[in-house]
């Protein structure tokens, strides 16, 4: 369906685009490593801007920090930083430590759900699924207020977003081990109905009438259970992309920010354009992403646009080469280069655990390295 521009595409300020980030994060016992239950007193410990801006989550070993709307990665930064510095201080006074880590790394004992009637209706509805241990993401949000023109962002952004996801793997641990892939996380939800890659849709009236098909076959409870990857957020006028894990470095969630707001201002003109939207199968968009949560930065994507795989670097070149205006024209090309080049450098989330692990063979230490890297953001 051809894109139709309204009266919002005519507002100078929307070719700067806004944007936010929420991140989750976990409360690990300092010895054990295992997962603490102790969220409700974590959250009472915040006071001011950092309580208004933190949430309750699905688990009790778990907190999420909101930032405002920002316009720019330096504001964006400002505010991640005083985020994790309150949310690690209450940690620590609970008892726990803080830690940017996609997936539980050792063991999650206390699996119940906070005592709020929407996640006991969530238990009540998906069993076991809703009792896996604890996940940790990392969503963006991009101001975009046509949500007709979101849906169609979200169409284009399906053959891009195995790549965002790949840099952002944070996750192999799980159960004290190993598991061989960069993001367990990903795995873990794929158990949930209603997350995974987005669909195509043709227009907005066929996105609210699938999403509404889905709540009444019982798929999703409402709305707000739309946990596909790309998505016109339920809560803002934003399109959220919510496929990446946590980052244990700050500079890492700034970097994927930066990403996706370009790449978002990249596709939304291209749709103004009357550009297509590749529509690959849904088979292989979910292969794409399967492959970028098992093999990260370090092996290879599969390319949705030309087919076949290639190595995840390459892929990520590209990405740059297509949003480079758009970087430029937010202001971000110059710290993105810098990101990327560190990242390249030093590897991702996952890299970084893999590499503690095989040089200490000490799962404790991955531990104190995730602890500090997250208090030193």
């Amino acid at each position: 369906m051809a894109y139709r521009p309204t009266a919002v595409d005519t507002v100078p300020d929307l070719s700067i685009l806004t944007l936010g980030v929420e991140e989750e994060y976990l409360l690990l016992d300092p010895d054990s490593g295992r997962n603490l239950p102790v969220a409700d007193r974590v959250l009472a410990a915040l006071s001011g801007t950092a309580r208004d801006q933190s949430r309750q989550e699905f688990r009790h070993s778990m907190v999420e920090m909101v930032t405002p709307v920002c316009a720019d990665l330096t504001e964006l930064r400002a505010h991640l930083v005083a985020l994790r510095r309150s949310a690690a201080e209450a940690a620590t006074a609970a008892g726990a430590r803080l830690v940017a880590v996609g997936a539980t790394p050792v063991a999650e004992p206390h699996r119940t759900v906070p005592d709020e009637p929407r996640y006991h209706a969530m238990s009540r509805r998906y069993g076991p699924v809703a009792h896996d241990p604890a996940v940790c993401g990392c969503h963006v949000h991009v101001g975009l207020p046509d949500r007709e023109l979101a849906v169609q962002v979200c169409n284009h952004l399906r053959v891009w977003l195995p790549v965002v996801q790949a840099i952002t793997t944070n996750s192999p641990l799980h159960d004290g081990y190993d598991t061989g892939h960069a993001s367990w996380r990903s795995m873990q939800l794929e158990r949930w109905p209603s997350i995974g890659p987005t669909p195509y849709f043709d227009s907005v009236a066929d996105y609210d009438r699938t999403v509404g098909e889905l709540i009444a076959a019982g798929i999703m409870l409402d709305a707000a259970m739309v946990y596909w990857y790309a998505r016109p957020s339920s809560a803002y006028p934003t399109v959220e992309v919510r496929v990446g894990d946590v980052c244990t470095a700050v500079d890492d969630a700034v970097l994927v920010a930066a990403l996706v707001r370009s790449l978002v201002a990249t596709l939304a003109d291209d749709v103004r354009a009357g550009v297509d939207a590749p529509n690959v199968r849904d088979c292989l968009v979910a292969a794409a992403h399967w492959r970028a949560a098992h093999d990260g930065l370090d092996g290879e994507l599969i390319d949705l646009r030309a087919g076949g795989t290639r190595p995840a670097w390459a892929l990520v070149d590209e990405l740059m080469a297509v949003i480079a205006p758009a970087l430029l024209r937010h202001g971000d090309l110059g710290y993105v280069v810098a990101q990327l080049a560190r990242l390249r450098r030093d590897g991702t989330g996952a890299t970084r655990q893999r590499q503690v692990l095989e040089r200490d063979g000490d799962l404790r230490l991955v531990l104190d390295d995730l602890i500090t890297r997250t208090a030193a953001s």
